[in-house]
């Protein structure tokens, strides 16, 4: 783990392993993730003692001293090795609670199932199956996504597969007891055999605004609250979006691996980040002037994590100087 205390400007070099995850599977958007509560960290990843798909759980630890010591992991899924695919997702609720989504295989297809904590990770309630697809299986490889809501609930987005389309879809729950119906974002369709493995994500602004960003054949799409409203933005893959005080920050690559670029709101200019980068996400809140950018990128032949700061207006680029 590596923190910065001056908003991404620089970071602390990391302090050796702090957290062992066995078989821990990586790339295409699966690994860990972390949020932070008020009085915790959270950090949540899917390991097995076999791996490469034989086995997989959700495990979950938390911090109470700013990630210098770290607990034992707790497992969230309560049907073991269902989270075996390795694709999940995490969020810190406006409540303090801890929602986590992820590929469930309990019933051998791939459904998506969430969990809740109102302890910081160290217990979770039972498992809820959010959407089953009518067809049996939702996209099998593409990460599932999840954000709270201001009154408690969370939201979730994934990528479906329906009578041939691999469309990206809603769902939402006041109390992560039960989720509404699953709702198709966008307008258009993708027909498509395989899954694209490019699930998107959604932000919001704290209040009743939501984004989402995914990708539809080769281009990159967005939509502003639940409705089938798109807005094109682009060529490209992989896109990933936060919410700052300028709106919804959205970032994406020009392919699976390549040029990585960055937009501010759904009708900005979008601007160029790196030359050539992998795996790109975006870290903001609906306060902050700035957003921290990270992604992978290989350096003398080793794959490194990059990170960089950015203004999100001209006069926020005059405070951080």
């Amino acid at each position: 783990m590596s923190t910065s205390r001056d908003r991404g400007e620089t970071f602390t070099r990391a302090a050796g392993t702090i957290i062992r995850c066995p078989n821990m599977p990586a790339g295409m958007r699966r690994g860990p993730r972390v949020v932070r509560t008020k009085s915790a960290l959270v950090v949540t990843a899917i390991g097995g003692k076999q791996g490469k798909g034989r086995d997989g759980d959700v495990l979950a630890w938390h911090s109470t001293d700013n990630g210098a010591s770290w607990s034992e992991a707790v497992r969230v899924n309560d049907a073991p090795d269902a989270a075996r695919e390795g694709l999940h997702g995490m969020t810190a609720g406006a409540n303090g609670e801890v929602w986590c989504v992820w590929l469930d295989l309990r019933n051998s297809k791939s459904e998506i199932y969430t969990a809740v904590s109102s302890d910081d990770g160290q217990t979770w309630n039972g498992n809820v199956r959010a959407y089953r697809s009518p067809d049996g299986s939702v996209c099998e490889c593409c990460h599932p996504s999840i954000i709270g809501g201001t009154k408690g609930g969370a939201t979730v987005m994934f990528r479906n597969s329906l009578s041939g389309q691999r469309d990206m879809f809603l769902t939402s729950s006041d109390d992560g007891k039960k989720f509404a119906t699953g709702r198709k974002l966008g307008k258009g369709s993708w027909k498509l055999d395989d899954c694209p493995m490019d699930g998107g994500m959604l932000a919001s602004d704290g209040k009743d605004g939501l984004v989402t960003v995914w990708r539809r054949d080769n281009q990159v799409f967005a939509t502003l609250g639940h409705g089938a409203t798109e807005k094109q933005l682009g060529p490209g893959q992989q896109p990933w979006a936060a919410w700052s005080a300028a709106g919804p920050i959205i970032v994406w690559t020009g392919g699976r691996e390549g040029a990585l670029s960055m937009q501010v709101g759904l009708t900005g200019k979008a601007r160029q980040v790196a030359a050539t980068a992998r795996d790109a996400v975006v870290a903001s809140n609906p306060l902050s002037v700035f957003a921290v950018v990270c992604w992978e990128a290989l350096h003398g032949g080793t794959t490194t994590v990059m990170a960089q700061a950015i203004a999100t207006s001209a006069g926020a680029a005059k405070k951080m100087r």
